[in-house]
């Protein structure tokens, strides 16, 4: 038996007693795996193990590396190659605002983005809203068109990452989801593989967050920002607040909408702040500016040129979308009927269950129950009120999106969200901190 010839049952049984795996051996196990010659029943037993006992660093690396070369790996010159990565909430839009603003500064940004996942929205599944908007490019053509272009968006590719793909699908279905190296792992596997030479992380953080605590959402960006300090990528990331929706709106249509009217200059405070100090960590670490507060100079500057919208407009062209949305969001698929929730007594927000709202999207049609839904980019919520605004009794908090024949499903949307999802105080409440912490 050569020393790069393990077997199945004592790595599993190494793991189980909190040993620490060899980078070896964690290549042998997901090679085979990969390979189909570990079946899941073992795979579901070592992911257990690293869940329950852990990785360190040098562990998750070694993971990181055996996922990310079981497919293609992309390499692009230079320093300017740029990605941000947001591991998801409700009414996270800022992908659409952040690469044109970075695209447009000089920053090549290579965007692979995933469908929604649980009660989080999807940045391919949004951006499809759009008429003839192509999110299937081969990777040749994703690499062709970011040198061409600067800017590309598509969808998690076969050849990117495989091991990742197998290992998520199997993940969701054994209570492994929520492990930070796991998900560093995973994470970084496909970042890496995309080519950029650098990453942005925005750890979203609170009840429509998989990381509900500044603790775990910190403890997950220490571990990105680890990794991705092994492989020799530049990272930054931000902790970032997710107990409300981001901006206003939450659904398909509208949330491009909200977009395309932040990069004209007239979006939602936070999806507009969020969205420019994203952009400006891009341009900071691409090299085009050399502080961090000329970046965002830079980046506000490209907003109020028209300069990013332009780039927006130019993404859409490339890659076959309507640009004509731009200019008249009659083109986008809008359900007709607009019912407003309005607020039983007077008071001041104080919380939402952003998870609940995400999952109430799905309801009426904006997200999947399985695989083999098809999503409803026409309906959705807006939102009027924020955690810290006052509210009268009788006055809307959000508005509801929706077909005529969906009344009945309105109804029972408005009861569950003010009994389950919304949280009045009688007192005054203070607006939360949206950028919570930066790492390093």
């Amino acid at each position: 038996m050569s020393k790069n010839d393990f077997q199945v049952y004592p790595l599993i049984d190494k793991k189980k007693r909190g040993e620490k795996l060899t980078a070896a051996e964690i290549k042998w196990f997901i090679q085979r795996y990969t390979d189909q010659q570990i079946p899941d029943y073992q795979m579901s037993a070592m992911l257990m193990a690293m869940f329950i006992r852990g990785m360190d660093t040098a562990e998750t690396a070694a993971l990181t590396d055996a996922m990310l070369n079981s497919g293609e790996c992309l390499s692009f010159p230079g320093r300017n190659v740029i990605d941000k990565h947001s591991t998801g909430g409700v009414g996270d839009k800022a992908s659409f605002v952040l690469a044109p603003i970075a695209s447009a500064a000089g920053v090549r940004v290579p965007m692979i983005a995933g469908r929604g996942l649980g009660h989080t929205g999807g940045t391919v599944d949004k951006i499809e809203a759009v008429h003839g908007f192509k999110t299937n490019l081969s990777l040749s053509e994703f690499s062709d068109k970011l040198k061409s272009e600067g800017l590309v968006l598509i969808g998690q590719t076969p050849e990117i990452a495989p091991a990742d793909r197998l290992l998520y699908a199997l993940r969701d279905v054994t209570a492994t989801i929520d492990s930070i190296p796991l998900i560093t792992a995973s994470i970084m596997s496909k970042k890496l593989a995309e080519g950029a030479n650098g990453i942005v992380f925005d750890i979203k953080c609170g009840t429509g967050a998989f990381m509900r605590t500044p603790k775990s959402a910190r403890a997950l960006a220490k571990s990105l920002i680890e990794t991705s300090t092994r492989f020799k990528k530049k990272a930054v990331a931000l902790v970032t607040d997710m107990n409300q929706p981001l901006g206003l709106e939450v659904g398909h249509s509208n949330e491009l909408i909200e977009s395309i009217e932040t990069l004209k200059g007239r979006g939602p405070a936070d999806l507009t702040e969020l969205s420019l100090h994203l952009a400006a960590h891009m341009i900071h670490m691409a090299g085009v500016q050399k502080s961090f507060p000329k970046a965002l100079a830079k980046a506000r500057e490209m907003v109020s040129s028209g300069k990013a919208l332009a780039e927006f407009r130019k993404l859409l062209s490339s890659q076959g979308g309507d640009v004509r949305v731009i200019d008249d969001y009659s083109l986008l698929p809008l359900a007709s009927e607009r019912t407003a929730v309005t607020a039983s007594a007077a008071g001041h927000v104080k919380m939402f269950d952003n998870t609940l709202i995400g999952l109430l999207l799905i309801e009426l049609g904006g997200g999947r129950r399985s695989k083999t839904d098809t999503i409803d980019h026409g309906v959705g919520f807006t939102f009027h009120k924020k955690i810290g605004d006052q509210v009268k009794k009788g006055e809307p908090i959000f508005t509801v999106i929706h077909h005529p024949h969906q009344k009945d499903l309105v109804k029972s949307i408005r009861a569950r969200f003010l009994k389950d999802a919304l949280t009045m105080s009688k007192t005054k409440v203070r607006t939360p901190k949206l950028i919570l912490d930066q790492l390093p």
